[in-house]
């Protein structure tokens, strides 16, 4: 499983926890997160996460 970094504030999205807050199951790989997702602590859009 890997994490994923937003590069706007450093907010980290790990796939083997998921995001369960918004119904982002743990194990939910990062391809199969909803493309509307955003960084909950900054709001950027999904494109502004990188491979941590």
């Amino acid at each position: 499983m890997k994490k994923y970094v937003c590069t706007v504030c450093g907010w980290e999205y790990d796939e083997a926890a998921g995001y369960p807050e918004e119904g982002i199951a743990p194990g939910t790989k990062w391809e199969d997160v909803p493309e509307d997702f955003v960084c909950p602590l900054c709001g950027a859009d999904k494109d502004m996460f990188e491979e941590a």
